[in-house]
């Protein structure tokens, strides 16, 4: 099982290379802002408040 961050990790990586694979803008200034800082928070904070929601959504089944 992942902790939090690791699926956070998880996620970045993916995405960022969805990104290399179809270069769209939109895509890179969302990865921006959910790139990792040296203290393991997203630049924006808002992404890891949304993705501690998307976490809690998921571990209820509320796909």
């Amino acid at each position: 099982m992942l902790s939090e961050t690791e699926a956070y990790r998880a996620m970045y990586i993916y995405l960022r290379k969805l990104y290399e694979l179809t270069a769209s803008d939109d895509l890179a200034g969302f990865l921006g802002g959910m790139a990792l800082l040296e203290d393991g928070k997203p630049t924006d904070p808002a992404v890891w408040a949304d993705w501690i929601s998307s976490l809690e959504e998921a571990k209820a089944d509320k796909l």
